[in-house]
């Protein structure tokens, strides 16, 4: 879904940085619920990718097409679902989120060097 044609007008930006041990419990207890989350009516994208500096740090990157959807999402059973799994079983070392409200959004076309 990220090619979706609607503009994201909230962007969230989040960083979960995960005990090594518990890389694989946190991949299996979100895996299920992204492809769900990204048909929801509303959501522009949803994506969860691991830095390949900090093979530990996750981030996800989500963009909605208005707040109520947003909201919905945050206390919908696909979402609290894996939330609660992953509250029970991983453990999450530092968490960083941040909402950003979108005034404009362009295509940042590749440039050849």
């Amino acid at each position: 879904n990220f090619m979706n044609l609607t503009k994201a007008k909230f962007v969230v930006n989040s960083t979960y940085h995960i005990h090594p041990d518990d890389i694989e419990i946190f991949a299996e207890a979100v895996r299920p619920h992204i492809k769900k989350t990204q048909e929801i009516p509303g959501c522009v994208f949803y994506t969860f990718s691991f830095d390949l500096v900090d093979t530990n740090l996750c981030h996800l990157a989500e963009g909605w097409a208005d707040r109520e959807v947003l909201d919905k999402h945050l206390v919908s059973a696909i979402f609290q679902e894996a939330f609660t799994k992953v509250l029970n079983t991983v453990r999450i070392l530092d968490y960083k989120g941040v909402i950003y409200t979108v005034s404009d959004e362009g295509i940042i076309k590749p440039v050849k060097l």
